[in-house]
């Protein structure tokens, strides 16, 4: 079992900046992908955000340029963030972190983001 416990949604302005951030414990060791999705009122969930064990990273169109996914590996404990700048009204959202598992995808409690206008 793996679990996703985030951090970091709140309430900002437009054009500010949050971070989110995401660590993993448990049985961690084949995790691979992981990375962040948002679901608006009303609409379906929809990826943000992932990167591979590699370093590769997908971004939706909506966020290139404004958001950065990053992983970390402490003490055994891996971390994703996600560095949300020049944020948007239409960024607001609850934003979940996922984790892809040979056996099955995990995904965290979500964490709320809203954009003031």
């Amino acid at each position: 079992q793996v679990q996703l416990v985030e951090s970091g949604g709140g309430l900002v302005q437009a054009g500010g900046s949050l971070r989110l951030s995401c660590a993993a414990s448990g049985s961690t060791f084949l995790l691979n992908t992981m990375g962040w999705y948002r679901q608006a009122p009303g609409k379906q969930r929809e990826l943000v955000a992932t990167m591979t064990n590699g370093g590769t990273t997908n971004y939706a169109d909506s966020v290139k340029g404004r958001f950065t996914v990053s992983r970390d590996n402490v003490k055994g404990t891996k971390t994703v963030t996600l560095q949300m700048n020049s944020l948007k009204p239409e960024d607001t959202a609850l934003y979940y972190c996922n984790a892809n598992h040979p056996a099955r995808t995990y995904w965290g409690q979500g964490t709320q983001v809203t954009v003031s206008s």
